[in-house]
């Protein structure tokens, strides 16, 4: 009788343990929190100090509040300049996939300009045409291998963005695209890439000329612990670079964002939900 007295005392003193961790791991994944960072450039025009890029990346279908209010209300608090969504906004898994994006897509160009490119998850569903279409139909612009100029104060930037490497076999390469840009524009303008995958900079991306580069793809590496940049990814295994935050490569920079949502039924832990709110600074 003691002995299963003892147990059931042992077992009720659990319970808030347990149920405090079960509440660490619902808001670890459902609280997004906006990081707030700068990246200077000499080459930046002085019209476009102080310009605010939002970026969102891998939301996977995710809402955050009924009709993802609560994502809107953080991006709203920014005041940006421009939206980026690099990639996998749904996945196979989304129901209503096109709803879902016309919805989320339109309430985000009546923040700002919003520009979306595709990840490897839109292709995987089969929706990545149908995704875009739905997409610019609520007034977000899909950059489909192609460069758009970015004015203010009468000087500009250059915005490229590239479909994922999922995408069909005969599609521009990334280097067609840069090579493009500078045929079009010339080699004077502040250059701004939109590529999903986080894990092609160091290989491709980084040398194609661009001032920075914006990616998703690794979200945060799911897990993080101190001293490690991301415990684990689908795509790359243990211990996987380039997850979150900044990187160099022989002088070009690169921004990973650790995403917003989940590939079922992974989970995040130590790496909660990410707004990206990234401020562009004239560096003297």
């Amino acid at each position: 009788m003691k002995k299963a007295t003892k147990r059931r005392h042992r077992l009720l003193r659990a319970v808030p343990i347990l149920l405090a961790l079960a509440g660490f791991v619902w808001w670890d994944n459902n609280a997004p929190e906006t990081n707030r960072v700068e990246f200077s450039s000499s080459r930046l025009p002085a019209a476009f100090d102080g310009f605010t890029v939002v970026q969102l990346s891998d939301l996977h279908g995710k809402e955050f509040g009924a009709g993802n209010k609560t994502l809107l209300d953080a991006v709203r608090a920014e005041a940006p300049d421009l939206i980026a969504v690099t990639g996998d906004l749904v996945d196979e898994n989304t129901e209503q996939p096109l709803e879902y994006a016309a919805g989320t897509g339109g309430a985000l160009a009546e923040l700002a300009p919003t520009y979306f490119v595709t990840g490897n998850h839109e292709w995987v569903a089969r929706e990545a045409e149908d995704i875009c279409a739905a997409l610019e139909s609520a007034g977000v612009v899909c950059l489909r291998n192609e460069t758009v100029p970015i004015e203010r104060g009468g000087a500009r930037i250059l915005l490229s963005g590239v479909d994922d490497p999922n995408a069909y076999a005969e599609q521009k390469s990334p280097g067609d695209v840069a090579r493009e840009l500078l045929e079009t524009y010339g080699e004077n303008d502040f250059r701004l890439l939109l590529a999903h995958r986080n894990n092609r900079f160091a290989s491709e991306y980084y040398r194609l000329g661009y001032d920075l580069t914006l990616s998703g793809h690794a979200h945060g590496g799911l897990i993080r612990l101190p001293f490690t940049d991301g415990l684990i990814d689908p795509h790359q295994g243990f211990f996987p670079s380039y997850t979150a935050g900044f990187y160099s490569v022989e002088g070009s920079e690169l921004f990973v964002s650790r995403g917003l949502g989940n590939i079922r039924p992974s989970f995040r832990l130590f790496n909660r939900p990410e707004v990206v709110s990234l401020t562009l600074r004239c560096e003297s």
